[in-house]
């Protein structure tokens, strides 16, 4: 590609390729190889040259989000400082771990590099494309476009604020996002807002068949996929007609459960760190989801065995949720579950037993209380009460009855 070509744009913020160049070189820093370097800035700019330049070095650059709480980052931190990464690790994406226990998976340059050639093809990429990511710098979906676009030639374009401007979309000609970020700029199109985007690369949750015709009829190519930051992408679907494996992956379904085998594979959680995610010996690896092939070869997911919520591209594990709360004042048990959304894929709710009915807490309140302890993604959006928590036979909280008697408004919502 041409030095002068933009190579990174956040808001008036444009570095080309032989500036971005300058700065990777220019960037100083005393990395140890294989080294975990955390990073966090409000700065796009400088955060992305700072990941690209650990990258160079032989680090590992493990992007945090502004979002959280000075404590929070300061935990997640220490907890790094003198971690010793398997050999070849690349790349670091936090999960949603809570704060005392985060959650760190490791990838190599393969893993993402080798996916490259199949991705662009799906998006028919080219050195004078724009690529619009809309989604936080601490998401993997973001790094990975990112470094893919970069390879080539394109232009990444990142939001200079937390909503998307109208200009910043008139810029772009690829999005690559959540469904909620589609709809997004669906609606400022038919508010009249001049877009020239031509792809949507669409993941991190279920896309609506109605949105996707939505946007095809605005001259919008569409194709969806579902991956995971473990697992990278693992089936694609390009024109609506369900999903098949991403290039290189194979699938197999055993005992209810979705395994794919393919070289977009994590290197799996940082030493000590626990999850999902599992990988045998001959490499299929999972995280939990529960799924079916039919005979001509679609997939159809039905959510996961752990009960985990997918939201906005983040994975939330409500045991997690539940440990965080149930510390509250106030608070006896609470169950923690996802309900479902057309723009984030679900929203993370909490039904909670109080220990005074009369007097429960408010909805501020609870949020105030853990803030520091818990991620953005894991803050529950909607809290509901529950005098008694319905049980099982077994003692357990009857999770399915608890979730559906919520949804159905047969529990008071906490103001």
């Amino acid at each position: 590609m041409s030095p002068n070509t933009e190579a990174l744009v956040v808001g008036a913020s444009r570095l080309s390729y032989g500036e971005l160049g300058r700065r990777l070189a220019e960037w100083s820093g005393d990395i140890r190889d294989g080294q975990i370097v955390p990073l966090r800035s409000a700065n796009a700019t400088e955060l992305v040259v700072a990941a690209l330049a650990v990258r160079q070095r032989g680090g590992v650059p493990a992007i945090g989000d502004v979002r959280w709480s000075e404590r929070h980052w300061e935990e997640l931190t220490r907890s790094l400082s003198d971690v010793v990464t398997p050999s070849g690790a690349a790349w670091a994406t936090f999960s949603s771990g809570s704060t005392g226990s985060p959650r760190v998976i490791l990838r190599d340059e393969s893993s993402w590099a080798l996916s490259f050639p199949a991705v662009t093809r799906l998006m028919n990429l080219t050195s004078s494309d724009v690529v619009l990511l809309p989604s936080p710098l601490v998401s993997s979906l973001s790094m990975f476009s990112i470094v893919h676009a970069l390879d080539a030639g394109a232009t990444v374009l990142l939001p200079e604020m937390a909503v998307v401007s109208p200009l910043e979309w008139e810029q772009a000609t690829i999005l690559h996002g959540t469904p909620g970020a589609l709809e997004s700029v669906l609606d400022l199109l038919d508010a009249g807002t001049p877009i020239r985007l031509r792809l949507a690369l669409i993941g991190g949750a279920h896309l609506d068949a109605g949105l996707r015709a939505r946007a095809e009829a605005a001259g919008i190519r569409v194709v969806s996929y579902y991956g995971a930051a473990e697992l990278s992408f693992v089936a694609v679907d390009e024109n609506g007609n369900g999903l098949r494996p991403f290039d290189g992956v194979e699938l197999r379904i055993l005992d209810g459960e979705l395994q794919s085998r393919s070289p977009y594979v994590a290197i799996g959680y940082l030493p000590g760190h626990t999850g999902s995610f599992r990988k045998d010996a001959a490499g299929w690896a999972s995280v939990g989801d529960l799924a079916r092939i039919s005979t001509d070869g679609i997939l159809t997911l039905s959510g996961r065995r752990d009960g985990a919520i997918l939201t906005a591209a983040a994975t939330v594990v409500p045991e997690d949720v539940e440990k965080v709360l149930r510390t509250l004042n106030g608070v006896k048990n609470s169950v923690v579950f996802g309900e479902p959304n057309p723009r984030l894929g679900s929203l993370v709710c909490a039904v909670i037993e109080v220990e005074d009915a009369a007097n429960p807490p408010t909805s501020a309140a609870l949020r105030a209380a853990c803030r520091d302890q818990l991620s953005v993604a894991q803050m529950p959006r909607r809290w509901y009460l529950a005098t008694e928590l319905p049980r099982t036979a077994t003692g357990k909280p009857a999770r399915a009855r608890i979730a559906q008697d919520a949804i159905d408004e047969r529990m008071p919502r906490l103001a």
